[in-house]
């Protein structure tokens, strides 16, 4: 058992921390966790093994959606509306 620490939903839910066993891939050279029944999660994707690197990936999604959010804002801010005439 591993202690492991899930990223997937930081921005929602927060960094959730779990025990459970690393599963390695037979067809690829990557690792897994799962949480639960059906959920996996990749190792250095979207869980770590290292509380740090954690906390780097959530700040890196705290960015890029921030950045998306501005980038959502300005398009809103230059919309602007008309009102079609009715042709009888």
């Amino acid at each position: 058992m591993a202690k492991v620490f899930i990223t997937k939903y930081a921005l929602t839910e927060g960094i959730k921390e779990i025990e459970t066993d690393i599963i390695r891939s037979r067809f690829e050279d990557r690792e897994y966790v799962r949480d639960g029944l059906c959920s996996y999660f990749r190792i250095g994707e979207n869980a770590f093994t290292d509380k740090s690197e954690a906390l780097k990936k959530a700040e890196e999604m705290k960015i890029r959606k921030i950045a998306s959010l501005r980038k959502q804002m300005e398009k809103l801010e230059k919309l602007s509306f008309k009102v079609e005439e009715k042709q009888q």
